[in-house]
């Protein structure tokens, strides 16, 4: 009989046993992992709350500005001033290389034939829109505005405006980047009679009828003009005079269209701002 009670008891241990090591098993799979131990400063032992560790958001950059071929800068033509002439954002004005219009803004000069029309077609090729700037070799004329070739997506207003009649090819030495083009542009036109070609009487290229009081280019000075002084206008914008005494005298043209002037006394030429040629005596 004693037997029989020491084997009962074994068998209910055993039960008992079991059933709490599948509890324990149970509570382990259920229950959710503790976050891991780590070593704090200081020799302390802690646990730390792990982050989420789904890929973060990395936030979008702005994106870069827009460049144009040949690493030209666009920009958004804000204003066309005249025909040759317009604003880029941030105020800075830009001069077409390589091409003339006739005046419509130079207070010296009365509007000219076809400024009118040709300062409307600039604008409506490039007013509000976006336009590459390329640049030559000078980078500013003496009036500070930027000198630059000017493309419209495909197309190059330089020359479309020059293909068109709307303006003369006008080299500039040492911008001439694309010169021929535009020279040959404009013998088409003209042949063409396209534009001012067709509409304006004919002069002498880049003349463009010009008022009585400003003088063509000339190495000589206007006759009954007593003053010989020449006030040139170098490629950079630099003004020089020259004396007849200079080394480069005879071979100094004067265009007044540009802005060079005749001085009667070298006083009267550097108080218009204009210093003397370095091979001067």
């Amino acid at each position: 009989m004693a037997k029989k009670i020491l084997i009962a008891a074994a068998v209910t241990v055993i039960f008992l046993v079991g059933v709490r090591v599948g509890l324990k098993l149970d509570e382990a799979q259920t229950s959710p992992p503790l976050p891991p131990v780590v070593e704090q400063k200081g020799g302390t032992v802690g646990r730390v709350e792990i982050a989420d560790q789904s890929s973060p958001k990395i936030p979008a950059s702005p994106p870069a500005p827009p460049k144009g071929e040949a690493g030209g800068d666009l920009f958004i033509v804000t204003r066309a001033i005249d025909g040759d002439t317009i604003e880029i954002e941030g105020g800075e004005r830009v001069r077409y290389i390589g091409i003339d219009t006739p005046e419509t803004i130079d207070p010296r000069i009365p509007v000219q034939c076809f400024g009118v029309e040709a300062s409307k077609k600039n604008k409506e090729l490039v007013e509000g829109k976006l336009v590459r700037l390329e640049k030559d070799i000078i980078d500013r004329d003496k009036y500070r505005r930027l000198l630059r070739y000017v493309h419209l997506g495909d197309v190059f207003v330089n020359l479309e405006l020059v293909k068109q009649g709307f303006a003369y090819s006008y080299s500039r030495p040492p911008d001439i980047k694309y010169q021929d083009q535009l020279t040959q542009a404009q013998e088409e036109a003209r042949q063409a009679n396209r534009g001012l070609w067709g509409a304006c009487p004919p002069k002498r290229e880049l003349e463009k009828a010009a008022p009585a009081s400003i003088a063509p280019a000339s190495s000589e000075a206007p006759k009954g003009n007593p003053c010989l002084i020449k006030g040139n206008v170098s490629a950079s914008g630099e003004k020089i005079y020259h004396l007849p005494s200079c080394g480069s005298y005879s071979k100094t043209v004067i265009d007044e269209i540009r802005g060079e002037k005749w001085f009667c006394t070298e006083t009267e030429a550097e108080i218009s701002g204009w210093r003397k040629a370095l091979n001067c005596p």
